[in-house]
């Protein structure tokens, strides 16, 4: 039995299952183990690759792990899939991890500080907050459209329909404002609570140097910038700006065979929150340049003649993905290309 090299740790809420398995892939070890006797199991391990399928709770696993002088290497579990043999269980999990963790070509996902994980907090409550106020919103509207009380799409009209549940001359039913107006007082709760977390995502551009450098990118906030520094990976862990912009799924799907390239929509794979972000971004972009006119002979101009409004977006929003990973890798800030003369 050899020395062993590799664990696949098949993490969940109480029982963990680990495979180990020596440099040349035969099984050393299958052990099953309960959360509070992990770290005292991989603390008298010796240091050897420990591989966990990505997924809630595997940062801290891996930032507890690598601190026990182990290292960590999170796998997609997209990735760890087709290493499962026929059943599903813990012991057949455990061993695809490990199997897919000694992969040459495999592709790892870089373990994120607590401070980094904080930050990507502060989006996803806010992403929370932003569609409960949506939801009231479209609830509002709804409600009322059963009353003959319409309003044209936006949030500036919804204070139209407030308006005639909160007037005392209306002419809805009891009950129904009743309920209605539990739904508007809990709008300037929600609107408070946003304006604290944006406050709070704005301090974080200015203060990070890296935010402040991604904001000189047309199309790219603040809430952008961060975002990017707290959700993306490390931008070294590309080896181009097209692998980020397919990270992000702003890349066409393949389903190219017999040396015939087949191109579809786009993937839409990665990290949905940032995509929308740069999506929007582009999209205000591409406002500003139909108010304002394009510059004559640029490449946003010639898209915009040719190609629908929405697909330049995505195009935008992909080409806005690529001078992100260069400002990251490379360092520096954003220059306008200059034209061709």
């Amino acid at each position: 039995m050899g020395e062993i090299t590799t664990i696949g740790l098949d993490i969940a809420k109480s029982v963990f299952q680990a495979h180990g398995a020596d440099a040349s892939g035969s099984v050393v070890l299958r052990k099953k183990l309960s959360r509070g006797r992990l770290l005292a199991f991989f603390a008298s391990q010796p240091p050897c690759l420990v591989a966990i399928e990505a997924c809630a709770g595997s940062h801290h696993w891996g930032r507890e792990l690598a601190r026990l002088g182990h290292t960590v290497r999170l796998i997609p579990p997209a990735y760890v899939k087709p290493f499962v043999k026929r059943q599903k269980n813990d012991e057949t999990d455990a061993e695809a991890i490990c199997e897919a963790a000694q992969r040459p070509t495999m592709r790892f996902v870089a373990v994120k500080s607590a401070e980094q994980q904080a930050s990507g907090v502060v989006f996803r409550a806010r992403d929370l907050l932003v569609r409960q106020r949506t939801q009231i919103f479209n609830a509002i509207r709804g409600h009322l459209a059963e009353y003959g009380h319409v309003a044209p799409k936006g949030v500036c009209y919804v204070e139209r329909l407030i308006a005639e549940i909160e007037s005392d001359e209306s002419e809805l039913p009891a009950v129904a404002r009743v309920s209605l107006q539990a739904l508007v007082d809990l709008l300037p709760k929600l609107e408070e609570q946003i304006a604290g977390l944006d406050r709070e995502i704005a301090r974080r551009a200015k203060e990070d140097a890296t935010a402040r450098r991604l904001t000189t990118i047309p199309g790219v906030g603040p809430i952008t910038a961060t975002a990017l520094v707290a959700l993306a990976p490390p931008a070294e862990a590309f080896r181009c700006g097209r692998d980020f912009s397919a990270w992000l799924g702003l890349t066409p799907v393949q389903r190219s065979s017999g040396g015939k390239q087949k191109l579809g929509q786009v993937s839409k794979m990665g990290e949905r929150t940032l995509r929308r972000l740069l999506v929007i971004g582009a999209s205000a972009v591409i406002k500003q340049a139909l108010i304002r006119g394009a510059p004559a002979g640029s490449w946003l101009a010639q898209m915009l003649a040719r190609k629908p409004r929405m697909l330049v977006a995505v195009a935008l929003a992909n080409k806005m993905a690529r001078v992100v990973w260069a400002l990251l890798v490379r360092g520096g800030v954003y220059r306008t290309p200059a034209l061709a003369a």
